[in-house]
């Protein structure tokens, strides 16, 4: 017989942040219900819901905006109604306003940087908070940062910092839940992927391809093997990690001077 190595049979999981099939939280998902866990979703907007209904089939879907406090209130409220407990949560939610274009990041508005951490790191906060009544006493919250966020990119700009602030709430989470459980906060910290909302960052598809061929492997890395890892961190299987972040670029951190790297930016450069 097929062995549970994962542990996540008939284990619940709320799952925030699907838009469509090629969101993080979709594969997410998938990889959560073939190794048998009981999967709830939470969308953005009643429209979002009747959209990824078809993607999702008949898996419980609430509907949720993070920016409203009230609206989190409600989720809480619903989810203490239908449900006795949760053993994972996954927050798979970003928002960075690009609609004025690429900019030095010393231009960065109030608003935009406000907004920006509000949906983006601090829904994290005040969703554990909100469900924490829900959430097993040795359950696991995912989060989904990026790789680096010491590499000023300027076109990821101020997202940059947000990620970082997402990054260091997981040690304050971790260490004020440990006050009534053992309630575990990890991150996966993806390299650069194909996803809708990456494909509203300025510049991000030259990006991309820079990143693919910087990988060790010459492939970018995918949207499932990011899946694999935040299932693997709300296992039982991964007991023992606890505000930690773990890095999934297929080794580009370590290659950016390849020799194939720099001597096709030279040729360019001569041919200029």
């Amino acid at each position: 017989m097929p062995v549970d190595f994962l542990q996540l049979e008939g284990r619940r999981v709320l799952v925030f942040g699907v838009a469509n099939r090629k969101s993080v939280a979709f594969h997410v998902g998938k990889v959560l219900r073939e190794a048998g866990a009981e999967v709830v979703y939470v969308v953005r907007s009643p429209e979002r819901r009747e959209s990824v209904r078809k993607i999702v089939g008949e898996a419980d879907l609430f509907v949720c905006d993070v920016e409203h406090q009230e609206q989190i209130d409600q989720l809480a409220e619903d989810l203490e109604a239908k449900y006795e407990v949760f053993h994972g949560l996954v927050h798979s939610i970003a928002f960075g306003d690009y609609s004025e274009g690429p900019k030095p990041f010393h231009e960065t508005s109030k608003s935009q940087m406000l907004r920006a951490f509000d949906i983006s790191c601090f829904s994290l906060v005040t969703i554990a908070n909100s469900l924490k009544g829900l959430l097993a006493s040795d359950g696991s919250v995912v989060t989904v940062s990026i790789s680096t966020t010491r590499m000023a990119s300027e076109n990821y700009g101020f997202m940059g910092p947000i990620k970082a602030a997402l990054d260091s709430s997981l040690a304050f989470l971790a260490k004020s839940f440990s006050q009534f459980s053992e309630i575990r906060f990890n991150a996966v910290a993806p390299g650069l992927l194909k996803t809708s909302a990456s494909a509203g960052i300025p510049g991000y598809v030259d990006s991309y391809l820079y990143a693919e061929q910087a990988t060790l492997r010459g492939r970018a890395v995918q949207t499932p093997e990011v899946a694999s890892a935040v299932a693997f961190l709300l296992s039982p299987r991964s007991s023992g990690v606890n505000a930690q972040r773990i890095v999934i670029d297929a080794g580009m951190e370590l290659n950016y001077f390849d020799e194939k790297l720099v001597q096709g930016f030279l040729r360019g450069d001569r041919a200029s």
